[in-house]
């Protein structure tokens, strides 16, 4: 049974509040309350992350057929419990990291701790158009890296123009039958290099001063209705699978006045995992804006426990030390 739904096994302060959950919350989770710390998981509006909304994960080790990101999620929910860690299916709404003990405030309670680990991660930037959800791991994808191989074959189309467009355009032409570009201006963001790379591939086209304005098919996707934005034009491309590379927005906002950020927004992180902060820790997407994957958001949220159970023990060892004296 989950720890959530016991109102009483939820006490106000924790050696240590994870806000977020995916794979960097649930592996700090494991973590840390094996290292008998006292742990509450706050799991943010989509328990699980980005992969709660991923169909089959390939490419995570220890499961050679795969597994479905939902089920992963699960069982790292699951696991980071059984150590002991509390989990609370509730949003953060507002933090307080100017002094200690750290306060953070949910839409229900306010809790405190020692320390903190921020797993809120990163979420793609949509289109906006209404069939984008309902083609969500029916074609339409945010990461050729976790999906590219499912579109063996398949005509394929990539929204955007700067260096992650390109270079998952050309990272999917090892699988798709071809790759069409679609980006909104007349020319390209991305570097000069990946540009030239993209341009002498010849599976890749470009298709410019368009946008996608609709997503068709049946079960999955089989068509997009492209708009020129000069002429007014629409077209509808044939294809079977639809990834969106127009940017990252790190789910960060709450933290803007507490803890130090770079101009996109991601945390800035100082020594290993820490912040800018004495205490507060980071780890995952929210972070991370080159790889993104699960594995690298499980290898930090492994990183940061470890800092955080580190600093927590340096701070009773100087406290005792002092108290001696």
């Amino acid at each position: 049974m989950s720890l959530t739904s016991l109102a009483e096994n939820v006490q106000k302060h924790y050696d240590v509040i994870i806000i977020g959950s995916g794979p960097a919350g649930y592996t700090a989770g494991v973590y840390t309350s094996r290292a008998k710390l006292s742990v509450l998981i706050i799991s943010g509006t989509l328990p699980g992350g980005q992969l709660m909304t991923t169909s089959e994960v390939e490419n995570y080790p220890g499961f050679p057929s795969g597994i479905f990101g939902p089920e992963l999620m699960m069982n790292m929910r699951q696991q980071s419990e059984r150590f002991g860690a509390v989990i609370i299916d509730d949003e953060v709404i507002k933090v307080d990291f100017k002094q200690r003990p750290f306060k953070i405030t949910t839409h229900s309670e306010t809790y405190d701790s020692d320390a903190v680990i921020i797993c809120t991660g990163a979420s793609p930037r949509k289109l906006g158009i209404p069939a984008e959800q309902q083609f969500g791991g029916r074609g339409v994808s945010y990461c050729a890296t976790c999906d590219g191989p499912f579109f063996k074959g398949e005509d394929i189309v990539v929204v955007g123009g700067g260096d992650t467009a390109v270079e998952e355009a050309t990272f999917l032409t090892k699988f798709g039958k071809s790759v069409k570009i679609v980006h909104r201006r007349d020319s390209l963001r991305a570097s000069a290099i990946m540009q030239e790379k993209a341009k002498e591939n010849p599976k890749i086209e470009f298709v410019w001063n368009n946008i996608v304005t609709d997503i068709k098919g049946d079960k999955k996707i089989s068509t997009v209705s492209l708009k020129n934005l000069k002429t007014g034009k629409e077209t509808e491309v044939k294809t079977g699978g639809l990834f969106v590379a127009i940017g990252h927005e790190p789910n960060t906002s709450i933290f803007k006045d507490q803890v130090e950020l770079d101009d996109k927004g991601y945390m800035i992180l100082k020594e290993y995992t820490k912040t800018s902060v004495d205490g507060i820790f980071a780890a995952g997407d929210v972070h991370d804006h080159r790889y993104r994957q699960a594995v690298t958001a499980a290898g930090f949220g492994c990183m940061a426990a470890i800092d955080v159970e580190r600093w927590l023990s340096e701070r009773k060892h100087s406290s005792d030390n002092n108290k001696r004296k």
